[in-house]
């Protein structure tokens, strides 16, 4: 998939995403979602930092959290959760097409379409609701996870297992098959045990034992 496809699907993703959070009533918004700490809230508030923030800002929050990377992930969408359930939307909805990114090596559209994606999940499953993943963007976003080494690295940590998507032509790695739908990947990669529900193989039992090491 080419850069052009790859940000029309992270607008896509981005304004799908603020629908969703646009039907939610009020104590939706402060539900457990699928990342352990977070609240809907937070994770939705999240998705609003990469299209606006510049480097100034991703500096700042660096320095707030004395070089500590998950604590400034989390520390600065804490902050953002602080506005307004609407605002948040509108954030979403009017930076859609934005093409920022981290600075950091490997940002990219590729990246950020994960980003969005893996996050939409994290939202949608913990309400109960099925998201609207295009397959394809799923794959583009699982060739920036599958290049990581931080803070994921699934070639290494879930080395001796093939990959392979039954909605798109997509497959990597060596060893026992896993199969499923490539947005269960992204959950896969990522750390989320809600992809089990979601893939088969011999793979799997492998994937879960290195999962809980």
């Amino acid at each position: 998939m080419d850069e052009a496809r790859m940000w029309a699907g992270v607008e896509q993703g981005r304004l799908r995403l603020a629908d969703l959070l646009d039907a939610l009533p009020p104590e939706d918004w402060e539900r457990p979602s699928l990342c352990t700490g977070w609240s809907i809230r937070d994770v939705a508030a999240h998705v609003t930092a990469n299209p606006q923030f510049g480097v100034g800002d991703w500096l700042r929050e660096a320095a707030r959290a004395r070089g500590n990377f998950n604590r400034m992930i989390h520390d600065s969408a804490r902050r953002r959760a602080q506005a307004p359930t609407g605002e948040i939307v509108a954030q979403l909805r009017n930076h859609a097409a934005s093409r920022r990114v981290p600075p950091v090596p490997g940002a990219g559209p590729d990246s950020t379409i994960m980003d969005v994606l893996t996050h939409t999940q994290d939202i949608a499953l913990a309400l109960g609701q099925e998201p609207r993943i295009p397959p394809e963007d799923a794959a583009a976003g699982l060739g920036s996870l599958w290049k990581l080494k931080f803070p994921f690295n699934p070639r290494k940590n879930l080395a001796g297992m093939r990959f392979i998507a039954t909605d798109t032509d997509w497959a990597v790695g060596e060893g026992a098959e896993i199969h499923g739908p490539a947005s269960a990947f992204l959950l896969l990669f990522t750390n989320r045990k809600a992809a089990y529900e979601q893939l088969r193989g011999p793979g799997l039992p492998l994937a879960k034992a290195k999962q809980a090491a």
